[in-house]
């Protein structure tokens, strides 16, 4: 395994040069299409582990990371909806993993593999999509809810406290209990080192979601089986951010976002989980996400 002397390496998978970068894969299981999982801004691709091994059990499953997060090289960020999907493109044929896939994209990760399959429809058989950020969220969401990104925008956040970090370490160990140790440490520690990476992904949102809506020469919706999860339940990161009643009214616009989402896709499906949250509902309901993927897998 190939890896950075200045760094630990990755405690499962390996690095692969594509386009000029290190990039982190953990690939298992066999045939087709294989499932890719596209994590979320501030998750990385072990965050999914549970559900990639349980994909393994009857196809090709693999996990990435972005440059620039993880365990891949860095790169600055914030990063287009073109330098991504360029990127995992060249990482797919750099680790010899053939199309199409099933792309799982969670939260920001939602609009790079729309973007995907927007640019290389030929690549993508089905898309599936955990709680996805969507190219409206700026003009629908609650002012309130608007008001606060963009103050954590304009306003450097300041180092957490003590009791911060361990009540997110606590936290991040309920999670992942069932990860391998070997994982589940070097993974705890990651996160609480490099928090801020999720924020410095999200810094251009409007731009990535023009992008979805000026990709050129593609339809907006891909003529391909889409599956939307909506999470709809408590969220213990968000709400230690978010008053009770602004998480409701964002929920709402989130669903209704959703719903509209899937309605347009030539082939889509909404579902809403009300025991899942926003960051960890591959942790809290991966039945409903093992479901959606044998789900699309199996429509013809």
């Amino acid at each position: 395994m190939r890896h950075h002397p200045t760094t630990p390496p990755p405690p499962l998978g390996r690095l692969h040069d594509a386009g000029g970068r290190d990039l982190w894969l953990h690939r298992s299981g066999e045939g087709g299409p294989a499932v890719v999982f596209l994590p979320g801004a501030g998750v990385v691709g072990l965050d999914f582990l549970n559900v990639h091994e349980r994909v393994a059990e009857f196809t090709t499953s693999v996990l990435y990371d972005r440059a620039g997060t993880g365990w891949s090289d860095a790169a600055e960020l914030p990063r287009s909806a073109a330098d991504v999907t360029d990127e995992l493109r060249a990482l797919l044929r750099a680790a010899d993993v053939p199309g199409p896939y099933l792309l799982v994209g969670h939260s920001l990760a939602g609009v790079y593999a729309r973007h995907y399959a927007q640019r290389f429809p030929g690549e993508v058989a089905a898309l599936l999509l955990l709680d996805p950020y969507h190219e409206d969220n700026t003009t629908r969401m609650p002012r309130q809810a608007l008001q606060m990104q963009e103050q954590m925008r304009d306003q450097p956040m300041p180092e957490p406290s003590e009791e911060v970090i361990e009540m997110f370490r606590t936290l991040f160990a309920q999670k992942l209990a069932h990860w391998p140790q070997s994982v589940r440490e070097p993974l705890i520690e990651h996160h609480l080192a490099h928090w801020r990476t999720g924020m410095r992904e999200m810094e251009n949102l409007d731009e990535v979601g023009n992008e979805l809506r000026h990709a050129a020469d593609v339809p907006d919706a891909p003529d391909v089986p889409l599956i939307v999860l909506s999470a709809s339940g408590h969220d213990p990161a968000r709400a230690a951010q978010v008053p009770e009643d602004l998480e409701r009214a964002i929920n709402e616009v989130k669903l209704a976002l959703h719903a509209e989402l899937a309605d347009a896709a030539p082939d889509g499906l909404h579902r809403v989980l009300d025991d899942a949250g926003h960051n960890w509902m591959h942790v809290d309901r991966p039945d409903a996400v093992l479901r959606a993927i044998h789900d699309l897998l199996e429509r013809p």
